[in-house]
């Protein structure tokens, strides 16, 4: 496996550990019972519910931008320092926005999901042949 296939593998599990922070925040908010039913009539969540939400959905939008660039790398063949870094800013950049996003911090937050973005275009940029 390509170095760049395995950071979107570690990006869907951080996926995976963003949902389920969210699901247990909602535990927490609402118990078990509530969640486990069919949550027509929930009230609105807490603060940190809503973060947690709008942080899973920051994530799967963004790996709309990732996991396709790192798939037709790997079907063309393409892996070099580019694919790899754009590879790794992506993953570290979103761990470092989930952390920003779920704790509140204002300001930093975009800079981490800009850094996601910068990621994804390096893949591009060398998947086009402009970085070589």
């Amino acid at each position: 496996m390509t170095p760049e296939l395995t950071y979107l593998a570690y990006s869907i599990i951080l996926l995976f550990v963003i949902v389920f922070i969210q699901a247990s925040s909602g535990i927490r908010q609402h118990g078990g019972v509530t969640m486990a039913n069919n949550r027509d009539n929930l009230p609105a969540p807490n603060a940190f519910a809503a973060r947690a939400k709008r942080n899973v959905d920051n994530m799967r939008e963004n790996l709309w931008f990732f996991a396709p660039g790192v798939l037709i790398a790997a079907i063309a063949g393409i892996s070099n320092q580019w694919t790899i870094l754009g590879a790794q800013v992506f993953f570290f950049a979103r761990v470092a926005h989930a952390i920003t996003y779920l704790t509140g911090w204002p300001f930093i937050r975009p800079l981490f999901w800009f850094a996601g973005v910068i990621g994804c275009a390096l893949i591009f940029l060398a998947l086009f042949g402009i970085l070589v």
